[in-house]
């Protein structure tokens, strides 16, 4: 008896559906090292590791969902209360109704640098310093492909001395490198314009030199 073709086809969606979701990635900088933190949300409760600024985070079937919020007049900021420097950082994502979102990094005064992904692209862009003018935001590396919507995506960000690597598993690479990046870093953030954004297995590693 043959196998319908329906049948294929089906399990071909179901494996695509769940092969991009904590997917493994190659790193272009270092090697991962021990991992400092990890969090797959399965509580009902987020840890005392995150810090919702603005909008809505929650926690919704094993992940966490983010929304922004019309009252604040700001996007929605999600923070992991994590001091880094040198840092490889990897998690799931899927945009749920939201066109774009940015996985930010401060210094010890202000904005740093930031990876956003949008529908067609993935960009990595030094922010602009509000304290010295001569400081601007600067796009430094910028990578085409698509990003579904409610399609679920692993992101790595290697961060080492002045360079970071950010990857997707959909085969988007950004490899870059600028002197502002070598800093400090109090937090990892989630910047969410719109609505939704759904992020969930975020692990956290020490890095070794590749």
């Amino acid at each position: 008896m043959k196998t319908p073709v329906w049948l294929f086809v089906l399990v071909a969606c179901c494996s695509l559906c769940f092969a991009e979701k904590n997917a493994e990635i190659a790193p272009v900088l270092a090697e991962p090292g021990a991992v400092i933190f990890a969090d797959q949300f399965d509580s009902n409760q987020l840890s005392d590791a995150w810090a919702q600024v603005r909008g809505e985070w929650k926690i919704v079937d094993g992940a966490v969902v983010g929304k922004e919020l019309k009252a604040d007049k700001h996007a929605a900021v999600f923070h992991l209360l994590k001091k880094n420097r040198d840092s490889i950082v990897r998690f799931s994502f899927k945009l749920n109704g939201a066109k774009e979102f940015h996985f930010s990094l401060n210094h010890a005064k202000g904005h740093l640098f930031r990876a956003i992904v949008t529908g067609d692209s993935l960009i990595v862009r030094t922010d602009a310093d509000k304290k010295d003018k001569s400081i601007r935001s600067e796009a430094i590396g910028k990578a085409s492909g698509k990003f579904e919507q409610d399609t679920w995506y692993t992101m790595q960000i290697e961060m080492m001395g002045d360079r970071v690597a950010v990857t997707t598993d959909n085969g988007l690479t950004v490899n870059c490198q600028h002197s502002r990046l070598d800093a400090e870093k109090p937090n990892y953030r989630f910047i969410l314009k719109d609505e939704h954004l759904v992020i969930d297995d975020v692990k956290i590693f020490a890095v070794k030199a590749k």
